[in-house]
C-alpha cells in the first residue's frame, strides 16, 4: 500500500486555482499593482482616442455616451477588482464564524454599532441573507443586532465606499458611510426594541442554539493572497455584468437625458414627492453598489439632488425586492413589513435632510 501524506487543508477552497508562489507572493503582488497603475492611468486617453477613431461627430450625444462607456466601464471594473482583492485578503480574518462570535452575547446599542461596523468589512450581500440570519440566530445574536449587520453589509460595503471615493470624491464617500451606518444602527436598534422574535418563522425560532466559536486558522501570506484572488473570481465574475449595465445606463443618462428633465425630476427644486418616488422606484429593482455608482455619477452630473440620488441608491441596495423574497424564508410577513418600513423611514429622512442642507 502506498504511503500517501495527508493533504494540507485548503481553508478557502482554492484547490481549483493556480496558487501564488509560496516564497515570493509580495513581489508577485507588487508587479501586478504596477501593471494595474499603468493600465488605469491610460484609460482616459484610450477612451478619447477610441471615440475619435469612430465615424461620429465629436461632441455629439452618441460620442459623449460612448466615451463615458469606454472610460467608465474598464475604470469601475479595475477599481472593483483591486478593492475585492485587497478586501479578500482582509476578509480572511473575518470569517462568518468569527463574525458571529464577535457579535454573540453583545447588548443592544454597542452591539448594533459593532454589527454595522463589521458589515463594512465583511463580504456578505443579500444573497447570503438566509444562511447568515440562521447562523446569527443559532449563535444567540439578538434580532436587532442581526438586522444592523444585514442592512450594513450590502449597503455600506468597501466596494461602494472606494468607488464613491474614486469617482465622486472623499466628501460624498464619507457622507454615504455616515448615512449608511446611521440607518443600519438606528433601524436595528428600533427593531430590537420592538421585540419581534415571535415573528421569526417557527422553524428558525425553534432551532437549537450553538456556541459561536472562532476556528484556529493556519494561513500564510500566500494563502491569504490566494483568498483575495479567489474573491476576485467569485465576486467580480458574478457582478461584472451589473457593472457594465450600470455604466451603460449612466452613459445613456450622460449622453442623452436633458439636464432640465433631471433637474425637474430629481433636482434640488423638485417637489416633496421626489424622494419617496426615488425610493419606490429603487425597491423593485436589484443592483449592487458597484453597478449603481456610475448611475449615481451620471445623475449628479445632470443636476440631480444629492439626497434624492442617495435615497434611490440606498433603497435599491438595502430594500430590493429580491432580498425581501429571500428573507421571507426566515421571517414572517409582519416582521418583513416592519423591517422595510423602518429602513425606508431612515432612507427618506436621509434624502430630505440632505436635500434641505445641501
Amino acid at each position: 500500500m502506498l504511503n500517501v501524506a495527508p493533504k494540507k487543508p485548503d481553508p478557502v477552497g482554492m484547490s481549483a486555482l493556480s496558487r501564488l508562489p509560496e516564497r515570493h507572493p509580495l513581489w508577485f503582488l507588487l508587479t501586478a499593482a504596477l501593471l494595474w497603475v499603468a493600465i488605469y492611468s491610460s484609460l482616459s486617453g484610450a477612451a478619447t482616442a477610441l471615440v475619435a477613431a469612430l465615424p461620429l461627430e465629436q461632441g455629439s450625444h452618441p460620442a459623449a455616451a460612448l466615451r463615458f462607456l469606454f472610460y467608465e466601464a474598464p475604470k469601475v471594473l479595475m477599481l472593483l477588482t483591486a478593492v475585492v482583492l485587497v478586501m479578500g485578503v482582509i476578509n480572511t480574518w473575518f470569517t462568518p464564524e468569527r463574525t458571529r462570535a464577535m457579535l454573540a452575547g453583545k447588548h443592544e446599542g454597542i452591539g448594533n454599532i459593532m454589527a454595522a461596523m463589521l458589515g463594512i468589512v465583511t463580504p456578505f450581500c443579500s444573497c447570503s441573507a438566509v444562511p447568515l440570519f440562521i447562523g446569527f440566530v443559532q449563535a444567540g445574536v439578538p434580532l436587532g443586532i442581526t438586522f444592523s449587520f444585514l442592512i450594513a453589509a450590502p449597503m455600506v460595503n468597501e466596494v461602494a465606499l472606494v468607488l464613491l471615493f474614486a469617482l465622486l470624491g472623499w466628501k460624498i464617500a464619507l457622507l454615504y458611510l455616515v448615512l449608511g451606518l446611521s440607518v443600519a444602527i438606528t433601524a436595528g436598534w428600533v427593531i430590537g426594541r420592538l421585540h419581534m422574535e415571535a415573528h421569526l418563522e417557527d422553524w428558525v425560532r425553534d432551532m437549537a442554539r450553538v456556541d459561536a466559536q472562532v476556528r484556529a486558522e493556519d494561513m500564510n501570506m500566500a494563502d491569504r493572497l490566494n483568498a483575495g484572488f479567489h474573491s476576485v473570481r467569485e465576486i467580480v465574475g458574478r457582478v461584472w455584468l451589473y457593472v457594465v449595465v450600470g455604466v451603460a445606463v449612466g452613459a445613456g443618462i450622460h449622453g442623452y437625458v436633458p439636464q432640465d428633465f433631471m433637474a425637474d425630476l430629481m433636482g434640488p427644486e423638485s417637489s416633496w414627492w421626489s424622494v419617496p418616488a426615488a425610493v419606490l422606484i429603487g425597491v423593485p429593482m436589484y443592483s449592487n453598489a458597484a453597478g449603481m455608482i456610475p448611475i449615481v455619477e451620471a445623475l449628479l452630473a445632470k443636476g440631480a439632488a444629492l439626497g434624492t440620488v442617495l435615497a434611490f441608491m440606498m433603497s435599491m441596495i438595502a430594500l430590493s425586492l429580491p432580498e425581501m423574497v429571500i428573507l421571507r424564508k426566515v421571517l414572517k410577513l409582519r416582521l418583513i413589513v416592519v423591517f422595510a418600513g423602518v429602513v425606508a423611514s431612515g432612507i427618506l429622512l436621509v434624502g430630505y435632510v440632505f436635500n434641505a442642507v445641501l
